[in-house]
């Protein structure tokens, strides 16, 4: 029998429900905090119009898979600025982290110089679930040092993206930690999503084009690159 696929949108609407149900009950409600990894500006858009009324946001940018070097640092400034700009990251006091960029760390978690068949595949393969995982892991490393409330990632705003992937990959994240007999202090969750549900992704397009955000036209990899594969 085929299990049932979850709709991580639900999942999602019901943790915020649940919020919003305490922020009405109680008197002294504080945001909760969220560590949210971005890969770029218009991914980070709809998210943050989305999420920034409910949490306190913190963007993480770690991305090393980004290739070359110029287009890391390009879309890095693009979100700086719009981070600027949007009312909603203004008014809400969203953050940003910035984590260093070594692209010998993809190299290295995704093995794609030794298993030289990755470097051909079409997204949402094997390659893209080593580097969502690489990326996460990271973030939610952070996330736990630094004591957020919730992670959780952009990458499922983008329709090339494996959603199912991405959010397996952040439950076994807090489910290592809930087995881990060291981290019993820790209190991080995974935050589920799909935010290309509910209109999300076109959402982040009309914002792009609104604020004037250069949208790149392949995932980051020197191999979506090569491939020719469009994720925006």
């Amino acid at each position: 029998m085929t299990p049932q696929k979850i709709n991580y949108q639900k999942e999602l609407e019901k943790i915020i429900a649940q919020i919003e149900e305490e922020k009405k009950t109680t008197v002294s409600f504080i945001k909760p905090t969220l560590l949210l990894h971005a890969c770029c500006g218009p991914c980070s858009s709809y998210v943050i119009e989305y999420l920034a009324q409910i949490f306190d946001i913190t963007i993480y940018y770690y991305n090393p898979n980004i290739h070359p070097k110029e287009e890391y640092f390009r879309r890095l400034e693009e979100l700086k600025k719009f981070l600027e700009r949007f009312p909603q990251a203004t008014q809400n006091s969203v953050k940003l982290v910035e984590d260093i960029y070594n692209p010998e760390e993809y190299f290295k978690a995704t093995n794609v110089r030794q298993e030289v068949e990755l470097q051909s595949e079409p997204e949402k393969g094997e390659r893209c679930r080593r580097c969502y995982l690489f990326r996460m892991k990271r973030a939610w490393e952070y996330a736990c040092k630094n004591n957020f409330d919730w992670f959780t990632t952009t990458l499922s705003i983008s329709p090339h993206k494996d959603s199912e992937k991405i959010n397996v990959i952040g439950r076994e994240l807090e489910e290592q930690k809930t087995n881990d007999s060291s981290a019993i202090t820790i209190h991080t969750k995974f935050l589920p999503s799909d935010f290309k549900k509910k209109g999300g992704f076109l959402r982040s397009t009309q914002l792009s084009e609104e604020y004037g955000l250069w949208r790149q036209d392949y995932c980051g990899c020197v191999y979506s690159q090569r491939n020719g594969k469009k994720d925006l």
